[in-house]
């Protein structure tokens, strides 16, 4: 017994002195996911290695019975070290003369990935030492996960996440059989067994883990998700936003396409928040292949420029909760000095008498200006203030009427948390997108919001949806054009320009920002639109004649290879098919479209009725 007790205490004392090493599972890059977990941007860790934190629990279960299967029958059972396999293990290499088998457990084989040596002996001795010692300290799922961090997959390639996503474009829970059997065997000899180098190698191998012909394995790397990498703070292994990953891909799509068209060097930067949450869903930042080399390493959400008109909205809303002037107010627009202030319209002329929800519409500049003289330029702004919203000034200078059309800087993301408030009660959050408590401060009182957001209603042009509010904003010369909008469920905000702030002549808000928010409003799933009287019917005529979208049903996942058939069943012919809000060319006649999807990654398809009425699914497309 004493005997018993001295090894134990040697053990013990050992244990402290020689702690396991586990540096290396610490240093690992960053996962971006979204609302619902999904994947959207990888950080390298230090090094440039494509390596993250991987649990048991985050990994298919087909693929963790692969390995155990594979790798270690008994590892459930086992203290770390498999006798039997290690007896089998030397026999085979006495037999052959050289290495056949290592004998070595999953666990030997994590604490080799977290202190890799020479294969010896002697390694091979402290991997039993570290294996008994990993053992003592971890559970059986603790060990695994470092296995599924460590893995070598080839490259700089690191860990079972990085191998899904780079070889079948799949976080690991969704691996299936033959997937699964090809990221076990990589890391056997993870150089030699690379897809893209021995395809014909690693193919066989995966076949006999699989005991049967799987199909073929992919010989390219699938490019690493990078969706807003750029917009989202921080460097902790997993960072959850709140983020929305269909959207935020068909957004991306969207502004490439829309950047294409646009004059050279220009950038823009959109964002789409739940209204009442105020949490962002989808953001883009950058530019065109034309634009500037750094335009989508900036985040443009966050820079601080001109808002043209605007922040006229609020100088109306304020006036109307100090009881200044009402929707149906007759205003003036004519010229008028301010002291030394001589503002003009965008035109150059005068509207003379209108109501104020005309002038607002019109986005007359003379009206208001003298409402934010009546209302004050250092109450309006210090009333933004309070919200934690401030408006950006020269050194040294304070709030004066020019802010009116421009005279002040503000970023998109605060300028569309303002609008956020006319959409709801008035109240001001700053936009989220990370996860977290809502902090909202008083701004405007509900009826003189409800009143702003009522005036601003109106059709977006060029058979833009219906039931938005919106209102642009041009900077002077046009090196800023914006627009921002919010319909019952999201809100909106665009702006577009230069980078480098150089002018863009002629260029609006109501010309270059508002199609982009139209297509953006297109992406969402907007609330369902009224049927016309003459198409309404009972209850079970209704139903049966409600158009559905047949196929793709929501969240499949389709191949990448062929065109897929869109479906849809009721509604009022004609059908309008749209893929992330692009039309797809189809039979007028019929209730069915084929698409060819673009490459890999999520997708929203949407089918309209002749009567407006409107189906979607969110889908993903694989790589394979």
């Amino acid at each position: 017994m004493g005997l018993l007790l001295a090894l134990l205490a040697l053990l013990i004392g050992l244990d402290r002195a020689y702690p396991p090493a586990l540096a290396r599972i610490g240093v690992v890059g960053t996962e971006i996911v979204d609302r619902a977990g999904r994947t959207l941007a990888l950080r390298p860790a230090p090094g440039g290695v494509w390596r993250f934190r991987t649990a048991a629990d985050e990994v298919s279960p087909v693929f963790l019975e692969t390995l155990v299967r594979t790798e270690d029958r008994r590892f459930y059972q086992h203290p770390g070290v498999d006798p039997a396999a290690l007896l089998r293990a030397v026999i085979q290499d006495a037999r052959a003369g050289h290495i056949v088998s290592g004998g070595s457990t999953l666990t030997m084989q994590a604490a080799r990935l977290l202190e890799p040596r020479p294969r010896t002996v002697r390694s091979k001795l402290i991997e039993i030492a570290r294996a008994l010692q990993l053992e003592w300290h971890f559970s059986k799922r603790e060990i695994l996960g470092i296995w599924l961090t460590l893995a070598p997959y080839g490259g700089n390639l690191e860990g079972v996440r990085a191998g899904a996503l780079a070889w079948y474009g799949i976080p690991p829970r969704l691996l299936e059989a033959e997937q699964a059997a090809l990221l076990v065997a990589i890391p056997r000899r993870p150089e030699a067994l690379r897809p893209d180098r021995h395809a014909a190698r690693v193919t066989q191998l995966r076949d006999r883990i699989l005991t049967e012909p799987g199909p073929p394995v992919p010989v390219h790397r699938v490019a690493l998700p990078v969706h807003a990498r750029q917009m989202v703070p921080g460097r902790a292994p997993r960072i959850a936003t709140t983020l929305d990953l269909p959207l935020q891909s068909a957004l991306e799509r969207m502004a490439d396409g829309r950047l294409q068209t646009m004059p050279d060097r220009v950038s823009l930067g959109i964002v789409i928040a739940d209204l009442q949450s105020r949490e962002v869903r989808a953001l883009v930042s950058g530019g065109s292949g034309r634009s500037e080399p750094r335009a989508w390493a900036l985040d443009l959400t966050r820079a601080v420029r001109s808002p043209g008109s605007a922040l006229k909205p609020f100088i109306y809303a304020m006036a109307m909760q100090e009881g200044f002037v009402a929707p149906e107010t007759r205003v003036e627009d004519l010229p008028r000095r301010f002291g030394a202030y001589a503002p003009e319209d965008f035109d150059r002329g005068f509207a003379g008498s209108v109501t104020a929800a005309e002038a607002l519409r019109r986005s007359l500049n003379l009206p208001a200006v003298a409402l934010l003289d009546r209302i004050g330029p250092l109450r309006f702004a210090a009333a933004l203030q309070a919200t934690g919203i401030a408006l950006r000034l020269p050194p040294g200078a304070d709030p004066s009427l020019p802010i009116a059309l421009g005279g002040a800087g503000i970023t998109l993301r605060d300028l569309t948390a303002l609008y956020a408030a006319l959409g709801t009660d008035g109240e001001v959050s700053r936009l989220r997108l990370l996860p977290g408590p809502r902090a909202m401060a008083g701004f405007l009182a509900p009826n003189a919001a409800a009143a702003i957001a009522g005036v601003l209603t109106q059709k977006l042009p060029d058979s833009g949806p219906g039931g938005i509010a919106w209102k642009t904003g041009t900077s002077w010369g046009g090196r800023d054009a914006w627009a921002l909008g919010f319909d019952k469920r999201h809100v909106v905000g665009v702006w577009i320009g230069r980078p480098d702030g150089t002018a863009l002549p002629g260029a609006t808000g109501r010309g270059l920002a508002v199609p982009v928010l139209a297509s953006a409003f297109d992406l969402l799933d907007s609330a369902p639109r009224p049927v016309p009287a003459q198409a309404r019917a009972g209850p079970a005529r209704a139903a049966a004649d409600a158009l559905r979208l047949l196929f793709p049903p929501p969240q499949a996942v389709l191949s990448a290879e062929g065109s897929v058939t869109l479906r849809a069943m009721g509604g009022r012919r004609p059908l309008t098919f749209l893929v992330d809000g692009a039309p797809i060319v189809a039979n007028p006649a019929k209730r069915e479209a084929a698409w060819l999807p673009p490459g890999p990654g999520f997708y929203r398809v949407t089918v309209l009725d002749a009567d407006g009425a409107a189906a979607r699914s969110a889908v993903r497309v694989s790589a394979r």
